[in-house]
């Protein structure tokens, strides 16, 4: 995706409680072509900003009432994928690891460059946009597997295994020729051809409760 298409999809948060940074910032990003919004503290951000809109959040660090780093963990644990870009003149290298460790996209001290800032927004902007992707095709993917009954999931999981329709009869205590009726059902229900597909469609699912499991 171009630059263009990129700046058309996204909303770039501004959370800062210094209303002049918050200017200057936004005077920048939207010169450069990306749309804002600001918001004067992590309060405010959590109460108005609709986090189904693509994009970005840049986010000071030091903030009244609560602090960059306390507003990353609630979003964390509200399952909020926004990327989000520190930029702070009171952060320091543990504190920049561990941030980077919980998850956000850049950690940048101020001063920041106005190149240094663009190149992080757009690199946030993509990672965004790639995990909704992926976040849709693993909830179509749930909702395909979802249709299987309960003993054509069973035979979903063993064909996925890489068992022969014979090893699958034996384990259930079925015919092999139920377990064929099976698989043809289980591979145009998912729509895929072969073990492989099926073994692909499992993987998404298990991977997407393996995320899920991260912010319980």
């Amino acid at each position: 995706m171009n630059l263009d298409k990129l700046q058309e999809s996204a909303l770039i948060r501004i959370v800062d409680d210094d209303d002049a940074m918050r200017k200057s910032w936004r005077f920048l990003i939207e010169g450069e072509g990306w749309h804002t919004v600001c918001y004067s503290s992590a309060l405010r951000f959590l109460e108005e900003d609709n986090r189904e809109e693509p994009g970005c959040v840049v986010l000071d660090v030091r903030m009244p009432d609560m602090s960059g780093i306390e507003l990353q963990r609630v979003m964390m644990l509200q399952k909020n994928g926004l990327p989000i870009i520190f930029v702070s003149a009171h952060g320091d290298i543990d504190m920049a690891v561990q941030a980077l460790k919980d998850g956000a996209s850049d950690f940048l001290p101020k001063p920041v460059s106005a190149d240094r800032l663009l190149e992080a927004i757009e690199k946030a902007v993509k990672k965004d946009l790639e995990r909704r992707k992926e976040k849709k095709l693993a909830e179509e993917t749930r909702q395909a597997f979802n249709t299987l009954t309960a003993r054509e999931k069973m035979v979903a999981r063993k064909v996925a295994r890489g068992l022969l329709n014979k090893q699958i009869a034996d384990e259930l205590n079925i015919s092999e020729k139920t377990v064929q009726v099976h698989r043809g059902v289980v591979c145009r229900k998912l729509g895929v051809k072969s073990a492989v597909g099926v073994a692909n469609i499992l993987s998404i699912i298990h991977e997407e409760d393996s995320s899920s499991e991260t912010f319980r």
